[in-house]
């Protein structure tokens, strides 16, 4: 039964997550709030994780949530269940092509769905910084509130990015940095 219910779950995410792995969070989050397989705390972790490994963002967190939740058949299921509604759509797409490549109704239909996969990619940086960058189990306006390491260091970043001869590293050079000041500061 639970692997029907990651193969649910994480098909409806793959069908309605429109934009990439960002995508995926704000259903994550319901996932997780609806099922308990996990916590926002353990959320945040996925998304760390997820960012730092090789492979799409939303695979590699469906990957996650499936081991963590029915073991290696349970990260198969749930990974199968994000990525089967695209399979789907690129074989009716293929099957038709000819026609989607011309219709000004798939056009507009895109045209409109940029609004909402822009709304859900920003909803997952509102709550990414909320989990990375405030204490939720602390009163507003208490020291505790935010999490001021973790604010250094996204501040400390983004000026490095400003920075010309830093602009030109690779990204990883900037998450495997950030890794290990987190293991250090124990973040």
């Amino acid at each position: 039964m639970i692997y029907l219910q990651l193969f649910f779950e994480f098909f409806k995410a793959g069908l309605f997550a429109i934009g990439g792995g960002l995508a995926t969070i704000p259903f994550l989050t319901d996932i997780g709030a609806r099922t308990g397989w996990f916590t926002s705390g353990e959320l945040a972790n996925m998304i760390a994780i997820s960012e730092s490994t090789p492979g799409p963002m939303g695979v590699n967190m469906a990957t996650y949530v499936g081991f963590h939740t029915g073991g290696v058949l349970g990260g198969v299921v749930a990974t199968l269940g994000l990525v089967c509604p695209s399979i789907i759509v690129i074989l009716i797409i293929a099957g038709f092509l000819k026609k989607f490549r011309e219709s000004r109704g798939v056009d507009a239909v895109f045209y409109g769905i940029r609004p909402a996969s822009t709304a859900l990619i920003t909803a997952a940086l509102v709550e990414v910084c909320a989990i990375a960058l405030v204490n939720t189990g602390v009163a507003f306006g208490t020291a505790d509130f935010f999490h001021w390491k973790a604010i250094l260091l996204a501040a400390a970043v983004f000026v490095c990015l400003q920075v010309k001869p830093l602009k030109k590293l690779h990204p990883i050079v900037f998450i495997a940095a950030s890794a290990v000041v987190g293991v250090i500061f124990q973040f």
